[in-house]
């Protein structure tokens, strides 16, 4: 049962990428569909419209293969080592400190949001 709870739930998200697809195609907003069907979920999802639970275990199953997703990224990178030869050498220290900026950065972002929740709940 739980392996075709996730299943729908990732239909869910699916649906939710596909009309942001289909709203940028339509109305040629310049965001990728991607983008825009990711506003929606979030969207639906602060105004509880959608709740949490509803793609909660689908989310948690992406997440899980997350690192997967970024090994063709790796790959092509390997096949364009002539790129780092000489000055090209420069992009690694580059990549390694936006790399830790973007984790610093995510990181105080989500201690703010769990802080405001818990303020939040408190107040309730």
């Amino acid at each position: 049962m739980k392996i075709i709870s996730i299943i729908l739930q990732l239909v869910v998200i699916t649906g939710f990428y596909l009309l942001g697809e289909a709203l940028q195609g339509v109305f040629n907003i310049p965001l990728p569909g991607s983008i825009i069907g990711f506003l929606l979920l979030f969207i639906a999802l602060m105004l509880k419209i959608y709740p949490l639970e509803w793609i909660e275990s689908g989310a948690h199953f992406l997440l899980a293969f997350l690192s997967l997703y970024f090994i063709p990224a790796t790959v092509g990178v390997v096949e364009y080592g002539e790129l780092f030869s000489g000055k090209g050498m420069l992009l690694i220290p580059i990549v390694i400190a936006s790399t830790f900026l973007t984790m610093a950065v995510a990181g105080r972002v989500s201690q703010y949001a769990a802080k405001a929740s818990t303020d939040r709940k408190e107040r309730s």
